[in-house]
């Protein structure tokens, strides 16, 4: 398959700003049996699962992983973005900076700003360590652990997707709007967006319902807005992410499968996931570690019946894994239904439950 077979047009007022008031008043189009489509809303979902059914949420929490600085040699100095992607020790990170092109290995940048120039009373240092290739530099920071954490919550922004970014500017209502009310573990750059239509009332109806929470973590690195380059699907190459499955969730997962109930993954991180999780025997290990899995259409899912997800950008790995999982003819007449019915997309926009084709 190549690029062009998943693009679509949408108008730009299609895009979300802002998330539903409250998160699970969002609208959530059921998508079942290859064209049937109904219209509903996130509160709905207790009544829209069996007791005995499991939902699979990605605990992650998003850091303030977007710092402002500039780089400074002795010929000059150019004010810089950097965009943490992944943490590689306790002091090291790899990021995608802008301008990159303009940065060496050894320059150091400072990053805090307070005007148009580095605030030395609360700037963050680092040294460029490396540049690879795709554009990704490592930073090697004068902080490490638990003190680089502080420095960056306190000097950081939310990392909001560039579709967001690009229209307004990232505010204190993000550190709230930006972040699942399950958050636990910190590490990702952008947040599974699925899981922000949550609330403790959906989720304790939800549990009342015999509806089970079962929580994985997956780090989403920013990576995930990177476009896809490649014209032909099998040469594009997925950033990796760090994920865990414990023994406890494996094992809960496979006792409802027994019992006959359905595994249902809140965001396609969390299904990526326990994809990659799955063994040769079709079941579900523990597992941690990084994973590259790219999910198109052919791939045979074994995790999950399934997915609640956002609605996804064009020609994007996530508008690919909804396709692999409901059928691409089916998510192109679902996505139609979608802008013609007034939902709002992308990050902090309207859901769908999927059940798998």
């Amino acid at each position: 398959m190549t690029l062009a077979d998943f693009d679509f047009v949408l108008p730009r007022d299609r895009i979300a700003l802002r998330p539903a008031s409250p998160r699970d008043g969002a609208r959530l189009l059921v998508i079942e049996g290859g064209s049937a489509f109904a219209d509903r809303s996130v509160r709905q979902l207790p009544d829209l699962l069996r007791p005995g059914d499991a939902l699979v949420f990605n605990d992650t929490r998003v850091i303030a992983a977007r710092l402002f600085g500039r780089r400074a040699r002795q010929e000059s100095s150019i004010a810089v973005e950097a965009t943490l992607h992944k943490r590689l020790s306790p002091s090291r990170w790899s990021a995608f900076i802008r301008p990159g092109k303009r940065l060496r290995v050894g320059d150091p940048v400072a990053f805090g700003e307070s005007g148009d120039r580095a605030c030395s009373l609360s700037a963050l240092g680092a040294t460029v360590a490396a540049k690879d290739p795709d554009g990704v530099i490592t930073l090697d920071f004068d902080l490490a652990g638990p003190d680089l954490d502080l420095a960056i919550d306190g000097l950081g922004v939310m990392p909001l997707p560039p579709y967001i970014a690009a229209r307004r500017a990232e505010d204190d209502q993000d550190r709230i709007d930006y972040q699942t009310v399950f958050a636990r573990h910190d590490g990702s750059v952008a947040a599974p967006t699925a899981g922000l239509h949550f609330t403790p009332r959906l989720m304790a109806r939800l549990a009342a319902r015999g509806v089970a929470a079962n929580f994985v973590t997956l780090h989403v690195g920013a990576g995930t807005f990177l476009p896809v380059r490649a014209e032909r699907l099998e040469d594009h190459h997925m950033h990796a992410e760090y994920g865990e499955v414990s023994a406890e969730v494996a094992g809960a997962l496979a006792a409802v499968r027994a019992a006959g109930g359905r595994v249902v993954c809140v965001g396609t991180t969390s299904l990526r996931l326990l994809e990659s999780a799955v063994g040769e025997d079709g079941r579900i290990r523990p597992f941690a570690g990084e994973t590259e899995i790219f999910i198109t259409p052919g791939h045979r899912f074994a995790a999950a019946d399934g997915l609640i997800t956002n609605f996804h950008l064009p020609r994007s790995t996530l508008f690919m894994l909804v396709a692999a999982f409901a059928g691409l003819e089916t998510v192109r007449r679902a996505y139609a239904h979608a802008i013609a019915a007034g939902y709002r997309f992308y990050s902090y926009g309207d859901a769908s439950l999927i059940w798998r084709a």
